[in-house]
C-alpha cells in the first residue's frame, strides 16, 4: 500500500527498510482476505497505521514478476497519522523493518529499486487527482 500524508502543500509517501531494501507496506494474502483487506491489514500490523482514506478509489497497480514470480498489489491511501511504529513481528521475533520514513515522492522515488519507483510515480498521478 502506498501511504501518504499531508506536509503542507504537497504530499508525502512512507517508505520502510528491510536491510538495504526500501519499499512501501506489502505482504502475502490470507486465507479468506481479498487484496485490499490484506494491504490495510499489513499497514496496520507493519506500522500501526489504522486511518487510511481511499479518496482516490480502490484502484491499483501491480509489479511486474520479480523474486520467484510474485507480483505485488498496491493500492493508495492517505492518513493523517504521522507516528508510525515498527512492531515486533512475532513469526520473526523482531521488527520486520529497521527504518521509516516519510518522503516526498522525488526522494523516495531515489530510494527505492526502478519497480518501485514505477509503483510510486503511479501513486503521484493519483494524488494529482484531488487535494
Amino acid at each position: 500500500m502506498v501511504v501518504v500524508r499531508r506536509a503542507g502543500e504537497d504530499w508525502q509517501v512512507l517508505l520502510l527498510r528491510a536491510f538495504k531494501y526500501w519499499d512501501c507496506p506489502k505482504g502475502m494474502v490470507e486465507a479468506g482476505e481479498d487484496p485490499l483487506t490484506t494491504a490495510k491489514r499489513e499497514v496496520r500490523e507493519e506500522t500501526g497505521i489504522e486511518d487510511l482514506e481511499f479518496r482516490w478509489g480502490e484502484e491499483f497497480i501491480e509489479t511486474a514478476p520479480y523474486s520467484g514470480n510474485k507480483v505485488a498489489r498496491y493500492h493508495v491511501a492517505a492518513t493523517r497519522t504521522g507516528s508510525v511504529r515498527l512492531p515486533v513481528n512475532p513469526g520473526l521475533g523482531a521488527p520486520e523493518h529497521h527504518e521509516f520514513r516519510w518522503l516526498d515522492f522525488d526522494a523516495a522515488a531515489r530510494l527505492v529499486v526502478p519497480r518501485v519507483a514505477r509503483v510510486l510515480e503511479w501513486a503521484r498521478g493519483r494524488t494529482r487527482l484531488s487535494p
